[in-house]
């Protein structure tokens, strides 16, 4: 049995470990982080964007390993508080290492996974170079390139990379992009200030939650990891939604179309090999909360595609900016792991 420990137990990796339990992918052989354990399992167990837990949630009082522990259920995850250092993967035989904290962007950062006995590690962002990572993988994109006896640092780009990355697959396999800008329109995240303050990032000092914030994407530098030839740059504006974001990508065409041949194309992407199950379509018109919860790492508004010219082409796509993409990471972590 696969043995996947998750690291960091905030928004990602809690909702990384719902995706994992909901979907039977994997139980945690541990979790980690850096907090009180009352308090993250006070978290998991009722979350302002996706509710309540449907089973008991307790702190385990009997653990024969004198290990605090986090009881989801019947299952019993070890938690290790890593404020001082980080636990003996090794020992536990730990095969992937999830590492939900941020901070492992650049190489060093996740190669200290590896310095302690993790076989792999999987980190929840886009990393900072080329050189940080062994491979940036996204399911439904590029899975077929991953080494298992090289990559051993493996980055899953950011929400935006996975929302976006289908989509531009699409339009690369049938009529090729010259060049191209998005936008994507993005819930607020844990990054910014709740009141007026100074924060590192100007605009970010700003209250979330009553401003609309312009702020930067490294999604477009993450696709190039993937297409380094691709002519696409970006940027995100937060908006004050707890969850729900629609990435609308601006395009060149390589050759003309229309508006219902290229949804035509979306339609039969979404529903074959590679993209089934990682991309959809949206046939009717919606708003941000159909897709709070929404799994697939993309759902492309159909209503909203137009062509201008022939080869002037904008689509958008929604995604759950949180779910979506934690559940492409529990998908991963499997994967990987076996």
């Amino acid at each position: 049995m696969n043995k996947i420990a998750i690291h960091g137990f905030g928004r990602i990796g809690r909702l990384a470990t719902r995706a994992a339990l909901s979907n039977g992918l994997f139980s945690p052989i541990s979790i980690s982080d850096i907090t009180d354990l009352p308090t993250l399992a006070a978290l998991f167990k009722a979350d302002t964007n996706f509710g309540l837990w449907p089973e008991n949630v307790s702190l385990s009082a009997n653990n024969p390993k004198s290990v605090e522990a986090l009881r989801i259920g019947d299952r019993e995850i070890p938690y290790f508080n890593t404020k001082e250092d980080l636990p003996d993967w090794g020992a536990l035989g730990v095969d992937v290492v999830v590492d939900c904290t941020g901070r492992a962007t650049r190489r060093q950062g996740a190669q200290v996974h590896l310095d302690h006995g993790a076989k792999k590690v999987l980190i929840s962002a886009a990393s900072k170079t080329f050189e940080d990572c062994d491979a940036v993988i996204l399911p439904g994109i590029n899975f077929d390139s991953y080494d298992h006896a090289k990559h051993h640092i493996v980055s899953m780009g950011s929400c935006t990379t996975n929302a976006l990355a289908p989509v531009v697959k699409v339009l690369l396999e049938h009529f090729g992009v010259e060049s191209g800008f998005f936008s994507t329109v993005h819930a607020y995240t844990a990054t910014q200030a709740l009141t007026d303050q100074p924060m590192k990032d100007s605009r970010d000092s700003w209250a979330a939650a009553e401003n609309i914030i312009p702020s930067a994407s490294g999604a477009a530098k993450a696709l190039k990891f993937i297409w380094p030839d691709l002519k696409i740059t970006g940027k995100a504006y937060r908006v004050p939604v707890r969850t729900g974001s629609i990435v609308e990508l601006n395009v060149l065409l390589g050759k003309n179309t229309t508006r219902n041949e290229v949804n035509d194309f979306f339609r039969e992407a979404a529903n074959q090999a590679p993209l089934k199950g990682i991309m959809g379509v949206l046939e009717d018109e919606w708003a941000s909360s159909r897709i709070v919860g929404e799994k697939l790492s993309c759902l492309v508004d159909l209503p909203l595609t137009q062509v201008l010219g022939g080869r002037f082409l904008s689509i958008a796509a929604w995604y759950d900016n949180e779910m979506a993409y934690a559940t492409r990471l529990a998908e991963m972590a499997t994967a990987i792991a076996g």
